[in-house]
């Protein structure tokens, strides 16, 4: 059995961004250190909450040559798979609570070239997204209830990675574990030693004085977890 330290991700969530000056705020992320940005996309039904569609994503993938995570809220996500790959987006991730048999969503934006990923809500059984992780490439662990910035992490939410992180071990996944929800620097470290690989900040990130100096300390995040070789 071999022990394996994986490193942390930061993902910037754009929502949090200036967007009367979008392409600087990128580029200062970029100088940053970030190449993985999270797009929240929200359409007033699912979540209490407007964002923005395909045709933003479109212009932040002119903008960045970064990974580009989307998140779905979307009642009827599916809707626009095709939309968010002509995008240019390089994930999708739907919820569960939309789709609780979710194996021929997965197969389909996989179709579209993009990787499949699957979120819960706080309020929604961890195990219940569990049988279905062999078909996503991600997992997004809410750790707030979606739908406006700023929110506290809710603390239950540690459990909820642990026994996430246990099963993709177990089964010797490849699922990547996102936690997504007042995430900053003070909890950093225990949502990462939970098993999280990676990070969405917003507020956290795009109102930090030191935008460089969080994403080195994220980065410098570990989480040991042991693999059979």
């Amino acid at each position: 059995m071999a022990h394996i330290n994986e490193m942390a991700t930061i993902a910037p969530s754009i929502l949090a961004a200036d967007f009367s000056r979008l392409g600087e705020e990128i580029k200062d992320a970029e100088q940053a250190g970030v190449d993985f940005f999270h797009l929240d996309i929200m359409d007033g039904h699912f979540v209490p909450n407007i964002s923005y569609g395909p045709d933003i994503c479109k212009t932040i993938n002119k903008i960045t040559d970064g990974y580009l995570d989307t998140h779905l809220m979307l009642s009827e996500p599916e809707k626009y798979f095709e939309a968010f790959a002509k995008a240019g987006v390089d994930s999708l991730t739907i919820h569960l609570e939309v789709h609780p048999d979710p194996e021929s969503y997965a197969k389909e934006i996989r179709a579209l070239g993009m990787a499949p990923g699957l979120s819960l809500n706080p309020d929604m059984p961890i195990e219940k997204a569990l049988p279905y992780l062999e078909h996503f490439d991600l997992l997004l662990i809410m750790s707030v209830f979606p739908g406006f910035g700023g929110q506290s992490f809710i603390e239950a939410s540690i459990g909820r990675i642990e026994t996430a992180r246990e099963f993709i071990d177990k089964h010797g996944l490849k699922t990547k574990i996102s936690v997504d929800g007042g995430v900053d620097r003070t909890n950093a470290a225990r949502v990462v030693d939970a098993g999280a690989d990676i990070l969405v900040m917003g507020t956290a990130f795009f109102r930090s004085e030191d935008r460089r100096e969080l994403v080195s300390h994220v980065t410098s995040l570990t989480h040991n977890r042991s693999q059979k070789i």
